[in-house]
């Protein structure tokens, strides 16, 4: 199965590159002389230490000083959830969010059922993919296989929760089907979670082991690759139920796959692709919306050395963040740069 990312992950990082090559006026890496600079400093929420998130936030925002003069700072977190009320509490200026958390919080539903959040996009970055991980030699070869076991399902404030509760729970391994034990959910973070795996597939035995882990993330995602290098993992297709949830959710799944050359596995395996989002805080300045912005672009080449994820960002499709509206100042760089 073909893998759609923001265009086709086969072409991205040339098309990424090119694109902005093109659309883009060369120049100094400052862009237009006549954009003000932003008036003070600014953060951005990212994720999990050694998750993309992290890996790319703290990139953009060193990148970003460089070019503005104006510090911005980087923020470990829990993830997308945790990112979108700091973004409403205003202790975020710009956060990256899955587009199903970031759909959920804007129509408040879901874990945001209690009021609808408010926020703008600044652009559609990059897609991240369900991994369910397993060792190498566990027994488990599907969904239904993880009933009964101890799985860890990400950070209680995490993208990846919101959707391992919705795969879980389409799969019914969430104690409503009765001829299934429920799965057993901890909430470890990434690091954690790779060493509980790790753990117990060389002592069944030890003390807060899982036996499988469901996370999402770009690809690679570098702590779940090294597995590779020591007990080995397989990744669990799960196809018919991502079907299921991609047909209920428009807009924020979409059926794909991984392939197997990220990973060193033996064939590609079916699961969920989920858009990322680069999101701003209500009343954003325009200076930091346009910096933030025409850094990632014009400093492509740059983002993609620190992550090669950045080589999925494309100037055509950077604007599909529908409903959550565009802020003002990326809609008017989006302009002023043809697209």
């Amino acid at each position: 199965m073909d893998r759609p990312r923001l265009l086709n992950r086969r072409h991205a990082l040339g098309l990424g590159a090119a694109a902005a090559a093109t659309l883009i006026t060369p120049g100094c890496s400052r862009g237009k002389s006549n954009e003000p600079a932003p008036a003070g400093p600014a953060r951005i929420a990212t994720g999990n230490l050694d998750g993309v998130y992290a890996i790319y936030g703290a990139g953009l925002a060193k990148l970003v000083t460089e070019v503005t003069g104006v510090k911005m700072d980087a923020i470990p977190t829990e993830g997308s959830v945790q990112n979108l009320r700091m973004l409403d509490r205003g202790s975020a200026d710009i956060a990256f969010s899955l587009s199903d958390s970031a759909l959920d919080a804007f129509e408040g539903k879901g874990i945001f059922s209690t009021g609808n959040l408010r926020f703008t996009a600044l652009a559609r970055a990059y897609d991240n993919y369900v991994h369910v991980v397993v060792p190498t030699a566990s027994p488990i070869s599907n969904l239904a296989g993880l009933a009964g076991k101890v799985v860890s399902v990400g950070p209680k404030q995490s993208g990846t929760k919101v959707v391992a509760d919705r795969i879980i729970a389409e799969a019914k391994i969430d104690g409503s089907n009765p001829k299934l034990k429920p799965v057993k959910t901890v909430n470890y973070n990434l690091a954690t979670a790779v060493e509980m795996l790790a753990a117990k597939a060389e002592n069944p035995n030890v003390k807060n082991g899982i036996d499988a882990l469901i996370w999402s993330g770009g690809l690679p995602t570098d702590p779940i690759k090294k597995l590779q290098n020591t007990i080995g993992f397989r990744l669990v297709d799960i196809g018919d139920v991502a079907e299921k949830i991609a047909l209920k959710r428009f807009g924020g799944y979409i059926l794909s796959s991984i392939p197997p050359s990220v990973y060193s596995l033996a064939s590609a395996v079916p699961t969920l692709a989920i858009p990322n989002y680069l999101l701003a805080k209500r009343g954003l300045s325009d200076s930091w919306a346009w910096w933030t912005l025409n850094t990632m672009f014009r400093r492509q080449a740059d983002l993609m050395k620190i992550h090669p994820e950045a080589g999925s960002l494309d100037a055509r499709s950077a604007i599909a963040t529908m409903p959550i509206p565009l802020h003002p100042a990326a809609e008017r760089w989006y302009r002023t740069n043809h697209i």
